[in-house]
């Protein structure tokens, strides 16, 4: 019988060129990405929950999804989007309080090109406003920004929930090992309030193609830093499908934990995220 999973990480949207311009041109992603879509997709799994995560930075999406969220018992939370920038910042998070499949929010720091841009105080001030109202947060960086955002966990309350997406997305050279990356992650998950999602993976190998062996100094080193208890399954479908459909993903990650407990897989593929979502 397949294990039950908690999808901690996909994405929803109805195409449109100048609403989603980071989408490539020409590729897979140039659709509209539905709740049915993703089932279909995720079958032959036992995928019995997931959550839908912010895919651009606005307000009109965050809500988009939550209407989503609502008619479709499969989704069990959404991470959107707030500007946490602004001023008002906090009565912006108040209209969301009787909202309780707001779940948590994310920005794309990723994107910034200022690289100070994750401890500047105006950020900084808006993460610590978030603090206060139970939601999580997710980080969306490259790896070479790590160092500055251990700084910025570092700067926000010892308690509050962090999941750091897509393993930091690391340079995955098959013929080159990004040490960098590994040390810094190593720093980071000493913060016991951070975890970690098993996601995104596949699109950071460089070349055409990936196999396991480019993935499994990565995935062994998360394992080992994080622990069972604090890593969590995610697809990132459907931007996985520019390089894996999902039950591609489904069965690389099952290979990554392969060597745990059935206990501890159960909690990688589920308990973890229904944990942290507060599912």
């Amino acid at each position: 019988m397949p294990m039950r999973i908690l999808d901690s990480h996909h994405h929803l949207w109805d195409y449109d060129a100048q609403q989603y311009p980071w989408i490539p041109l020409g590729s897979a992603l140039q659709n509209s990405f539905g709740l049915a879509d993703l089932d279909e997709h995720s079958q032959p799994y036992d995928v019995q929950a997931t959550i839908a995560v912010q895919a651009r930075q606005s307000l009109i999406e965050t809500d988009w999804l939550l209407k989503l969220a609502r008619e479709n018992p499969l989704c069990k939370g959404v991470v959107g989007w707030v500007p946490l920038q602004d001023q008002s910042v906090g009565e912006i998070l108040e209209r969301y309080t009787h909202e309780p499949l707001l779940k948590g929010v994310r920005h794309v720091i990723q994107d910034e090109t200022d690289p100070q841009f994750m401890i500047r105080p105006a950020f900084i001030r808006g993460l610590q406003a978030l603090s206060k109202t139970g939601l999580r947060y997710d980080i969306l960086i490259f790896g070479h920004q790590l160092p500055n955002t251990i700084t910025m966990v570092d700067a926000l309350p010892a308690d509050m929930p962090l999941v750091l997406d897509h393993i930091a997305k690391p340079v995955i050279d098959p013929r080159k090992h990004d040490e960098q990356w590994a040390r810094d992650i190593a720093e980071l998950a000493k913060r016991p309030n951070v975890m970690c999602k098993l996601s995104g993976m596949a699109t950071e190998v460089r070349g055409e193609t990936w196999d396991m062996e480019a993935l499994r100094p990565y995935a062994e080193h998360v394992i080992r830093c994080f622990g069972p208890e604090r890593l969590m399954f995610g697809s990132d479908w459907p931007v996985c499908l520019l390089k894996s459909e999902y039950t591609r993903w489904v069965d690389a990650v099952l290979q990554m934990i392969g060597s745990l407990s059935k206990d501890e897989q159960d909690a990688v593929l589920y308990r973890n995220a229904a944990r942290f979502y507060a599912i």
